[in-house]
């Protein structure tokens, strides 16, 4: 009968307001939750199949939660290097699990990006939920095989500090053309017999860190042609160094060859490509090490050359640092966590990768605003930030709820009039029972 099915019918309008006035309920209240995405009310109607075309059967109408995840939000500065915001597509992968395993830990996916290290120095959320990323190795290469199970829960405190040694040395410098020669045999310079004609100490660091000094002498050798200089490498102090010759500090020695034109002529230079520190002192527990040389290029100005003025070092450039304890971290647009450290190092430590997936309102919520994979939203893909359709990861920002507040509003009072308006479908179906019923008396 039409009047119960009107009944029915408000029944099903207040049913159905009241779900969409918790759902405004829930965004309002979200609204300064960091990552929350807008959830909407869809309505659709509920068709009740007549019998005849000349009658109608009225449905109702039923309400069914939508999540608008796809919406960007505003970035939000923030003070903490760990605070972290998505512009474009994506999610962070977290888990459940400080270590997750194979058969412990949910994967999920998330907005949220305001982590922060624990007690053990693993990232999470305000959520609890703890950030994955791929984790860099000795060598500083990625896991080949990117998927969920090489993630690693990000960790800023297994590097307590960092020393790294010396590898490379170039050199930039010019000798005097005219120099007068002088005699010299190896070892001279390094013995102190002979007083080179120019001579320069450059900074360089062993394995434990630990500062050492390098010196190179130069000789106008007189039994030499008159375009070539004799060389010694020697460390200083000379008890650095110990050499099966006897001479204890040289660590590189042989001469050098100049073009017509004072520019180096690399074919005729007999210098060693690469120093071999062979034994820093033994007491000292440094590990063997070696460092390649630039001398410069081939009949260019660009290294050490031979003109006719003061001879000068130009320049001269080591890599290499002191021992350093570890200050923060930093996060790059493309997802890389950077470790750094008060001797100006930095090291690679982590990269993070974002999740996609074809139809994100298809994901399912759960607690701590986070979003589980669904067969609506398709299957997961992990892409690098800046790739593959993926967003950039904006470190010291927060992505800020998707809540209107003024369109919030306006919605509740469009679902408290239709909330009212359906219960006087109720209250007017019934005036009309209870005059059907008046008839029978």
């Amino acid at each position: 009968m039409s009047l119960y099915g009107a009944l029915f019918s408000g029944v099903s309008g207040l049913s159905a307001q009241s779900q969409s006035m918790g759902i405004i309920a829930d965004n309002i209240t979200n609204v300064n939750t960091i990552g929350y995405k807008t959830t909407r009310a869809a309505f659709s109607t509920l068709v009740t199949a007549s019998g005849t075309a000349s009658k109608y059967s009225p449905g109702g109408v039923s309400a069914n939660p939508g999540g608008l995840v796809d919406r960007q939000g505003l970035l939000q500065a923030s003070t903490s290097a760990t605070d972290l915001a998505i512009t474009g597509k994506g999610f962070f992968v977290v888990n459940t699990d400080q270590v997750p395993t194979t058969t412990t830990g949910t994967y999920l996916y998330t907005r949220a990006g305001s982590f922060a290290a624990d007690s053990n120095g693993y990232l999470k959320n305000t959520a609890g939920y703890f950030i994955q990323g791929y984790p860099y190795d000795a060598v500083g290469a990625l896991p080949s095989n990117r998927s969920l199970a090489s993630m690693e829960t990000v960790n800023i405190s297994d590097l307590t500090g960092t020393a790294t040694p010396t590898s490379t040395l170039s050199i930039s410098a010019n000798l005097n053309s005219d120099t007068t020669p002088q005699a010299y045999t190896f070892g001279d310079m390094s013995a102190g017999t002979v007083t080179p004609d120019f001579e320069r100490s450059v900074q360089i660091y062993d394995s434990k860190g630990g500062v050492r000094a390098l010196t190179l002498g130069y000789v106008r050798n007189n039994a030499l042609a008159a375009n070539q200089w004799s060389v010694e490498i020697y460390a200083n102090p000379s008890t650095d160094v110990t050499n099966p010759n006897g001479l204890l500090n040289i660590v590189g020695a042989s001469q050098l060859t100049f073009n017509s034109d004072g520019t180096l002529n690399t074919a005729g230079t007999n210098l060693p490509a690469t120093l071999s520190v062979t034994t820093w002192a033994a007491a000292l527990g440094i590990a063997n090490s070696s460092i390649t040389m630039d001398y410069g290029t081939n009949a260019q100005a660009d290294g050490l050359t031979q003109f006719s003025t003061p001879s000068s070092l130009i320049s001269s450039e080591t890599n290499g640092a002191v021992y350093g304890a570890l200050t923060g971290v930093s996060v790059s647009s493309d997802g890389i966590v950077t470790a750094l450290f008060d001797n100006g190092t930095r090291q690679d430590i982590y990269k993070l990768a974002l999740a996609l997936f074809p139809n994100v309102n298809g994901l399912e919520s759960r607690s701590g605003n986070a979003y589980i994979g669904a067969i609506a939203a398709g299957d997961l893909t992990l892409q690098d930030a800046g790739s593959g359709g993926s967003g950039l990861i904006n470190a010291s920002n927060l992505e800020a709820s998707t809540v209107d507040l003024a369109e919030e509003f306006s919605i509740m009072i469009q679902t408290q009039q239709a909330y009212s308006a359906s219960a006087r479908i109720i209250t007017s179906a019934d005036e009309m029972l209870d005059e059907l019923i008046r008839l029978a008396r």
